[in-house]
């Protein structure tokens, strides 16, 4: 089993709060991490589950096992009978885990019923510091989901597709977005051909022949069920005219790659878009090894309209980190310039260009290394 960083993050807010929320996507590994906590586990998407819950809820909550609760959005009467107990013994903390693929459905309750009382988590699918460096380039291609090729060989890319089936006929419309199958189907294509670019909801909705507004409520769902990712620009007070657009990535690299048609690593690198493919796999395991230190940070994109670009803008603990990203293997001179010159439109602290280069170089406040050690330079030193 894959040693999963976030644990060490649910564990102490376990300690500190008597609920944690476990965030994430669908098959990202929550519910395999949540049982190693306990065994009083119940999966509310089954009747059957909730009639069992419902059955013994007087008996778990008088003892001493955290209770998990998995797709908690879909039974809503839960959360005030989780507010009841939790006040019943407001002193005792590490009482539930309370796990959902579906944010606002989970947060709406979690505002109204559990506002001070839950820590909430977001596990990623296996990203690169739980693999080892040496999975690198397996799990660019592949994706993190631990069902997609990464840990189960052969997998890729049939359980992608199988996994974006699902997702589009079952439990997208499920979860309440209001698409017929095949208009959802067709969203994921056209979002898939735009990753790492600015998004543009006209021209989406012009060549899907739906309004702006529908494909943005479409766009605000799937970011909302931890499939996109919408990054916001930076704005600074600079005289140049900045880039107002966010730019839109599809979170796993494996699903993406599924759906454009990329079947090896070979065929992959030959590709005109694989720059965007790095750039998005590499913000993904960025934010990703942050989260799995339960670290608040902003990521954002800066761009200003003569070109001038940083790929990611961390706002980490009061410093502002400056990223630039480049899919080569001998980073040079000319490349460190421009993210310095870039940079100092933003008033940064530290300046990072991430390659796939085997040798790193520090300087003053700026660093030229590989994804490894920009992950490295990322964790928190106790």
């Amino acid at each position: 089993m894959i040693n999963r960083k976030l644990k060490d993050v649910i564990v102490a807010r376990l300690k500190q709060f008597p609920a944690v929320a476990l965030l994430g996507p669908r098959q990202s590994g929550k519910s395999t991490l949540a049982k190693t906590f306990s065994g009083a586990y119940y999966d509310l998407e089954i009747d059957q589950e909730r009639l069992r819950l419902d059955l013994q809820w007087s008996s778990a909550v008088q003892t001493n096992n955290m209770i998990i609760l998995d797709e908690a959005q879909t039974f809503p009467e839960i959360f005030p009978r989780i507010r009841n107990a939790i006040d019943a013994k407001r002193s005792k903390n590490g009482r539930f885990l309370i796990l959902g693929s579906v944010s606002p459905a989970l947060m709406k309750q979690v505002s109204e019923s559990l506002a001070g009382r839950i820590a909430v988590t977001e596990l990623s699918p296996i990203f690169l510091e739980e693999l080892g460096k040496k999975a690198l380039d397996k799990l660019w291609l592949m994706g993190g989901f631990p069902e997609g090729g990464i840990i189960k060989e052969g997998m890729f890319p049939l359980w992608q597709r199988n996994y974006l089936d699902l997702i589009a006929m079952r439990d997208l419309p499920h979860w309440g977005l209001a698409a017929a199958p095949r208009v959802t189907q067709r969203f994921f294509k056209m979002t898939s051909a735009i990753h790492g670019t600015q998004w543009n909801a006209s021209q989406i909705g012009k060549s899907m022949g739906l309004s702006y507004h529908t494909v943005n409520s479409y766009l605000d769902f799937l970011e909302q069920v931890y499939l996109l990712r919408r990054l916001q620009p930076y704005y600074a007070n600079i005289k140049k005219r900045l880039v107002k657009s966010p730019k839109v990535y599809w979170r796993d690299t494996g699903l993406l790659h599924s759906l454009l048609g990329v079947d090896n690593f070979d065929q992959l690198l030959n590709q005109p878009w694989v720059g965007h493919s790095w750039e998005g796999f590499v913000v993904e395991q960025v934010l990703a090894c942050l989260d799995s230190q339960g670290r608040n940070y902003e990521p954002y994109f800066f761009r200003t309209s003569d070109g001038y670009e940083l790929d990611l803008v961390l706002v980490l603990e009061g410093k502002k980190w400056a990223f630039e990203i480049k899919l080569t293997g001998s980073p040079g001179q000319n490349e460190l310039d421009r993210l310095k010159k870039t940079a100092e439109m933003i008033g940064f602290d530290t300046m990072v260009l991430i390659s796939r280069t085997d040798k790193e170089i520090k300087g003053d406040s700026i660093i030229s290394t590989n994804l490894p050690g920009a992950l490295k330079l990322l964790k928190v030193r106790h």
